[in-house]
C-alpha cells in the first residue's frame, strides 16, 4: 500500500513524514534547511516557471492546471515510478510552499503517484516488471 502525505513546508516536520521531498522550484521563504529536514529537492517535478506563473493559485484555472502539469510530468515517468515503488516500501512526503493547501502541485503529484503505485502493485503482483526505455 502506498504512503504518500502532503505537507507545507512552513509547518512542523515530524518522523511520521518519513522521507521529505521538496517539489517546488524554489526554496520557500523564510525557511531555513535545518527546519525544513528536506531529503531532496526535486526542482525537475515542479511545474515550469511558465505554468507556474499562468496558474498564479486562481482556483479558476485548477482545472486547467492540472491537466497541464500531468502533461508536463509525463516526461518524469521514470523518476515518478521510483517514487511510487518508494511509497510502496515507506512514507513519502511532498513539501510546497502554498498557501492554498488544496490546489497546488503537491496534490496533483500525489494523485499521480498514488495511481502508479497501484498500476505497479498490479503488475508485480501478475509476474511483470515495470520496463523503461
Amino acid at each position: 500500500m502506498a504512503m504518500v502525505l502532503i505537507k507545507r513546508a512552513y509547518s512542523n516536520s515530524s518522523p511520521r513524514d518519513g522521507t521529505r521531498i521538496l517539489v517546488d522550484r524554489i526554496w520557500p521563504r523564510g525557511i531555513t534547511k535545518a527546519r525544513a529536514r528536506i531529503a531532496e529537492w526535486r526542482k525537475d517535478l515542479a511545474p515550469t516557471t511558465a505554468l507556474r506563473k499562468w496558474f498564479g493559485h486562481d482556483r479558476t484555472r485548477w482545472n486547467e492546471f492540472c491537466r497541464r502539469y500531468r502533461r508536463e510530468l509525463k516526461q518524469s515517468m521514470v523518476e515518478l515510478e521510483k517514487l511510487a515503488r518508494l511509497s510502496c516500501k515507506r512514507t513519502i512526503t511532498l513539501v510546497y510552499g502554498a498557501a492554498d493547501q488544496e490546489h497546488n502541485q503537491a496534490v496533483v503529484l500525489k494523485d499521480l503517484i498514488d495511481e502508479l503505485a497501484v498500476k505497479l502493485s498490479g503488475k508485480q503482483e501478475i509476474g511483470h516488471e515495470s520496463r523503461h526505455k
